[in-house]
């Protein structure tokens, strides 16, 4: 481990970020598809930062209870307060807790990296939010309701209202999405809002992310047996429906949907396609922000043929230097080889290395990560 550390040093010698840590993550037995996304998180410099933040401000409480949150909170503190600059990890805390939490990921067997993070985000909210009303709470029975001439100002109506919570989970990977729905006899739309942590796109051989993402957009006729009901003709008719992303977030996950089930086959198959993914992003179909610009900081790849079986890695940009993370072992690679991870033109390749979850910054939104401005040229 330490000549791993001491090669990776020495490959970035000067250039070694100051105040920043490459630490690998021992594996349990299949536990990659957890560490390869645990260094992508670990690299969205704003989510680590306020984790961390988390963590100096709930330390002191005795009473805090043992969940996700504190354990990764744990782990990432463990990482960043290291004296050595990269080294091993064991995250065996946070797996254990996470095993304890979910039923799903207690097997050795393979699991999937995407329903772990998407898992992982959603109970970290849970988690904050509870939080947050419980301390809501005494504050309210700790200070007697200020009364006004029709009660007291802090009742709820029923009872039951609550004013929706925002996270710093939400502020950084939540984006909105508007689902509009146009009815071809009154031509009246109907639009309905929904939230998103990552955006799941299907994929085609020999594309790219903007392709998919056009897809993603694409208007689609209901017809036939799929006619729409629509209120203002108070009857079943032809309508049009798209997907448009309303809101974009700071943090844009994409999942790449490689693992179709095939009904002939009866099971699920990998689909190796060459799905071609920018360093820069632009999001042409936005409503709210135009054009808005992103940069890739991290990939989570995965290896092998099949999707009950394989590996996970991940990719990580950090200060302009990119890193290859494979459980314990971290090392320098250059930029160029990113575009290996794209996926295969053939059906059938010798290489199984594939683009799984793609992580990609908003640009302009963190001022503390160094050199991650860079405009690099497409690939």
């Amino acid at each position: 481990m330490g000549a791993t550390g001491s090669k990776l040093e020495k490959a970035l010698g000067d250039q070694f970020p100051e105040g920043e840590r490459y630490f690998g993550l021992e594996n349990f037995g299949n536990t990659c598809y957890c560490n390869s996304v645990l260094q992508a998180l670990y690299f969205c410099v704003p989510f680590r930062e306020q984790l961390l933040d988390y963590y100096a401000n709930n330390k002191g409480s005795g009473d805090v209870e043992d969940n996700l949150l504190t354990c990764l909170a744990d782990l990432f503190t463990q990482i960043s307060s290291q004296k050595k600059k990269t080294g091993v990890i064991s995250p065996k805390r946070f797996v254990q807790r996470l095993k304890k939490q979910n039923e799903l990921f207690r097997s050795y067997m393979h699991q999937d990296a995407h329903e772990f993070l998407n898992f992982l985000l959603n109970e970290l909210v849970d988690i904050l939010e509870k939080e947050a009303r419980a301390a809501k709470n005494n504050a309210e029975t700790s200070s007697p309701p200020e009364t006004i001439a029709n009660g007291p100002k802090n009742a709820q109506a029923n009872g039951v209202h609550k004013e929706p919570l925002v996270t710093w989970v939400h502020k950084n990977f939540q984006g909105i999405l508007t689902n509009e729905t146009r009815c071809l006899c009154c031509e009246t739309v109907t639009a309905r809002e929904e939230t998103f942590f990552d955006l799941s796109l299907d994929i085609e051989q020999n594309s790219s992310i903007t392709s998919c993402l056009k897809n993603f957009s694409s208007t689609e006729t209901l017809n036939a047996e799929d006619k729409f009901f629509c209120d203002k003709c108070c009857s079943l008719q032809e309508a049009q429906k798209r997907m448009k992303i309303k809101k974009t977030p700071q943090i844009l996950v994409i999942h790449l949907k490689r693992f179709k089930y095939i009904e002939q086959l009866g099971r699920h198959k990998k689909l190796s396609y060459r799905v071609v993914f920018p360093l820069e992003l632009k999001l042409i179909n936005s409503v709210e922000d135009a054009d808005a610009e992103y940069s890739l900081f991290a990939v989570v790849v995965h290896v092998g043929s099949g999707p009950n079986h394989g590996h996970y890695v991940s990719l990580v940009k950090s200060h302009n230097h990119w890193l290859f993370f494979d459980d314990e072992n971290v090392e320098m690679i250059d930029e160029s080889a990113v575009q290996t991870f794209f996926g295969s033109a053939q059906e059938y390749s010798s290489n199984t290395d594939h683009g799984y979850i793609l992580f990609y910054e908003r640009l302009g939104t963190n001022s503390n990560s160094k050199g991650w401005r860079r405009w690099l040229p497409n690939l």
